[in-house]
C-alpha cells in the first residue's frame, strides 16, 4: 500500500509540477518508467537469488491454509505473464492466451528460462510505458482487461501494484527457505 501511495504521489507530481524549464520536468512516461524500473530491480533480484532446486517450492499446510498455492516458479511466471499482458493492452495489442490466463508459456520451466521470461516482461513493459504521453495517458482504450481498467495510466499503476503483491509473496518463499532477499541486505 505504501508503494502504491508513492506511485500515486509521483503521478500527481507530474501533473501538478510547475517546473521552470522543460528540461527539469519529467514526462508522464518517465515518471511511470521510474516505478517500472524499481519494480524490475526488486523482482529480478528475487527470481535470480532463489536456487533452481527451490523453484518448485510452495508452502505446505503445516501452519496455515496453503492448499493449491502457486510454486515459486508459478508465482514468477504469473507475475511476468501479467506484465506482458498489461504491456500488450497499453500498446493496443491482444495478449496471447498464456498472457491472458497469466500462466506464461508451458515450455518455460527451468530457472534460466523463467528468469529470462521475467526479464523479458520488463523489457516489453519499458517499451509500452514509453508510448504513454499526456495525450493518451487517460484516453479510454478500445480493448482492455476490464471495464474498470480502461486507460494506460490504470494499467501502468496496476502492473506495479500487481508485481509488488507477488514480489511480497516471492520474498516470503525466499525467507521460508532461509534466503535473505537481495533488497534486505
Amino acid at each position: 500500500m505504501k508503494n502504491l501511495f508513492s506511485i500515486l504521489l509521483c503521478i500527481a507530481a507530474v501533473f501538478t509540477s510547475q517546473a521552470s524549464t522543460a528540461q527539469s520536468r519529467l514526462s508522464i512516461s518517465q515518471a511511470l518508467d521510474f516505478w517500472i524500473s524499481v519494480t524490475e530491480e526488486r523482482v529480478v533480484g528475487v527470481v535470480e537469488v532463489m536456487p533452481e532446486e527451490k523453484y518448485s517450492f510452495a508452502p505446505n499446510s503445516n501452519g496455515g491454509e496453503f492448499t493449491g498455492v502457486r510454486t515459486f516458479a508459478e508465482q514468477a511466471k504469473h507475475l511476468a505473464a501479467n506484465n506482458y499482458r498489461m504491456a500488450a493492452y497499453i500498446i493496443g495489442q491482444e495478449p496471447t492466451r498464456e498472457q491472458e490466463n497469466e500462466t506464461g508459456p508451458a515450455a518455460v520451466r527451468s530457472k534460466a528460462q523463467i528468469v529470462e521470461y521475467v526479464k523479458g516482461s520488463f523489457v516489453v513493459l519499458h517499451r509500452a510505458i514509453a508510448t504513454i504521453n499526456e495525450k493518451n495517458v487517460v484516453e479510454p482504450l478500445a480493448n482492455g482487461p476490464s471495464q474498470r481498467q480502461r486507460t494506460r495510466l490504470q494499467l501502468a499503476v496496476d502492473v506495479v501494484a500487481h508485481s509488488f503483491d507477488h514480489y511480497g509473496q516471492l520474498v516470503e518463499y525466499l525467507r521460508m527457505n532461509g534466503i535473505i532477499p537481495p533488497a534486505s541486505h
